[in-house]
């Protein structure tokens, strides 16, 4: 065989995965996620870049293991926790994720509210059409056409490169910034220590680990597709924090060299730009803070929806009907149409609150599926000799560790007093 048609059997086994590990790594960059990003190169300019680079290795460590399991397994993780640690624990973890899940779906739709205000359009108005959409998205379509769909979403975040790019950044201080440690002195500001657990903790969220493994099984991949697979995972853990390097550059560029220092909102981001950068970074802003919270709406519910299901036991899967899994849908219609209630119901600021405790919720819970999720790739009954290898290990327990000490100091902020900014 030739090295070209090699080649093109590579490229056309990676077209043919493509999705699942591209589609769960873009939806990070949410509203929630956007608002962090946005925080840091507000009060800290480029100096919170350096962050990218170990987050991109953690994020394609826990990734890779959620596509490597669904593709040897054939199962979701939820669906092996229930096997192999009972109904019990499974239900404490179900019940929890829930809970967050909901949180972080309310902080979608004040991501939606808040960038449709930006644009005149009333809540009333932008979250009850959204919701809508949100909804006939998933209960009227397949799972290859929803797919098409969320790729499609995933494109627009280079809305957030562009807008980078039409900032005019100093490149030079960004890229150096990126590839080098901040000063000592730096440390003992309790607020950049704060808002360094906030940027961690906002990218390698407990839901992505579930949906990411219920597509690879949704999507039928199987161990011979699994090098593509993984090519996924990578080339999408990637690309969204790509995207999150230029969310944290433009806000730097525009927001921190001219003294804005504080966003309460993510729409407060792109409003504050208008001044500053010029029309069309503003807009690209916007449009992309509206795109990823109606993505985001509708991957989250989703993602709750495969984990209970998967559970309990009961039937699930965008290619099932209204009829074949009616708990799925039902259970995915009340998350969306209760978050746009919240939303409808409290004023957009007060829920500013919500989103915080949703990435506390996220950083408690982390470790526990992180847990789980080693205990279960190392099973040789399970994985055969698809299990990790030794350095693999050595990789996946640091970053669980590090994320056990990270949920633990960020446990410590929640109830220690407010930085002051």
């Amino acid at each position: 065989m030739t090295r070209w048609k090699r080649w093109r059997i590579s490229l056309v086994m990676f077209l043919a995965v493509l999705g699942p590990g591209f589609i769960t790594a873009n939806v990070d960059n949410d509203a929630g996620g956007i608002l962090t990003y946005s925080q840091a190169g507000a009060q800290y300019g480029y100096k919170l870049l350096w962050t990218m680079i170990p987050i991109t290795l953690a994020l394609i460590v826990v990734q890779e293991m959620c596509a490597r399991m669904g593709a040897v397994t054939g199962k979701g993780l939820s669906d092996l926790i229930r096997e192999e640690f009972g109904l019990r624990m499974t239900f404490v973890i179900m019940a929890l994720l829930v809970v967050v899940n909901f949180t972080n779906v309310v902080a979608e739709f004040i991501g939606i509210a808040g960038s449709m205000n930006l644009f005149h359009v009333s809540k009333f108005i932008s979250v009850p059409l959204a919701a809508i959409a949100v909804w006939a998205l998933i209960v009227k379509g397949d799972y290859k056409g929803v797919e098409k769909v969320f790729l499609a979403a995933s494109v627009f975040y280079i809305a957030y490169i562009i807008a980078g790019a039409m900032s005019q950044p100093d490149w030079h201080q960004a890229l150096v910034e990126t590839v080098k440690l901040p000063e000592r002195a730096i440390w003992k500001d309790r607020n950049y220590v704060y808002m360094t657990i906030g940027v961690i903790g906002t990218t390698i969220t407990p839901w992505m680990q579930f949906y990411l493994q219920s597509s690879i099984v949704d999507k039928g991949v199987t161990v011979k597709q699994y090098k593509a697979s993984r090519l996924d995972v990578i080339v999408g853990s990637f690309f969204t924090d790509i995207v999150a390097w230029f969310i944290v550059v433009v806000c730097a560029a525009t927001l921190y060299a001219h003294g804005m220092r504080n966003i309460t909102v993510p729409s407060d981001a792109a409003e504050a730009m208008k001044p500053v950068a010029s029309q069309y970074a503003y807009l690209l802003f916007a449009v992309g803070l509206f795109n990823a919270s109606f993505f985001a709406a509708s991957i989250l519910p989703l993602s709750t929806a495969y984990t209970v299901c998967e559970g309990l036991g009961l039937e699930s899967g965008l290619n099932r009907s209204f009829k074949q899994a009616p708990f799925f849908y039902w259970l995915y219609t009340l998350l969306i149409a209760g978050g746009a209630v919240v939303v409808l119901l409290l004023k957009l600021r007060s829920l500013v609150a919500m989103s915080i405790l949703s990435q506390v919720l996220n950083g408690l819970l982390l470790p526990f599926i992180l847990f789980f999720m080693l205990r279960l790739i190392n099973k040789k009954e399970l994985m055969g000799e698809y299990t990790n290898s030794r350095w693999f290990n050595v990789v996946a327990w640091a970053t669980a560790l590090i994320v056990i000490a990270l949920s633990g100091v960020l446990v410590w902020q929640a109830f220690a007093p407010a930085p002051v900014s």
